[in-house]
């Protein structure tokens, strides 16, 4: 690849995102990961764990929060990560079910326009060195430059399926629930919106994250060159 590109990687809500771009760091040479959305989760962690209300929120700017608990993103086994006030937050405190519905209803309150302009800044700056795997939602605006943007998308059965494997502890007519209320939330928030040149990928037909990986790279016009040219196996 002679020019490094930004793979946009958004989609409804348990459909595999997360894993579909780690695994496409094992594809797409000079590769890194950034969770754009964990950005936005650790400020929901934050949130709650500094004990801000919600009814605060409405006249809160993003970046004011980004810089009140000191987020910083950096850059670890070819993924970021996101410190608060110093200290690394963990996956699991970032992935949790707590946090994802509660992500859901902030993002859609509070004002994003400038926290979207940090995150391209990272991007920018990651994109001198690397090509990006850029995942979270409304990645379309946040950098509308991106080389291509793929929506995943997989019908409910398949999305219980795969979640049930992360929260053990529900069962799946709770898991369920959950999913459609994400869905509802992020929809009225505008995040599940498409564009002229979105892809839209049904995982559903797929048994496991490798062959959902698949389906993204058949789109990608330079790893299909890089693998015609014996650049890539």
């Amino acid at each position: 690849m002679n020019k490094n590109i930004v793979i946009g990687i958004e989609g409804l809500v348990g459909t595999g995102k997360t894993s579909i771009c780690r695994n496409l760091l094992n594809h797409i040479p000079n590769s890194i990961v950034l969770h754009a959305g964990n950005i936005y989760r650790a400020i929901t962690y934050q949130i709650a764990k500094e004990k801000i209300s919600l009814e605060e929120l409405k006249s809160i700017d993003l970046k004011d929060l980004f810089e009140k608990f000191e987020i910083q993103i950096k850059l670890e086994n070819r993924e970021t990560v996101v410190y608060a006030h110093g200290k690394k937050i963990e996956e699991n405190a970032l992935q949790s079910l707590e946090n994802s519905l509660a992500v859901s209803k902030i993002s859609g309150i509070a004002n994003n326009k400038n926290a979207y302009k940090i995150v391209k800044s990272y991007i920018d700056g990651y994109k001198q060195k690397y090509n990006i795997i850029f995942s979270g939602r409304d990645t379309k605006r946040i950098y509308p430059e991106l080389n291509y943007h793929f929506f995943i998308t997989a019908n409910i059965n398949k999305r219980v399926e795969w979640k049930n494997t992360q929260y053990t502890n529900q069962e799946k007519e709770q898991i369920k629930e959950n999913i459609i209320k994400r869905d509802e939330m992020q929809k009225q928030n505008g995040y599940y919106d498409k564009f002229k040149d979105t892809i839209t990928i049904d995982v559903s037909n797929c048994a496991n994250i490798e062959e959902s990986t698949k389906q993204v790279l058949e789109h990608i016009l330079e790893y299909r060159e890089a693998i015609q040219n014996g650049i890539y196996q």
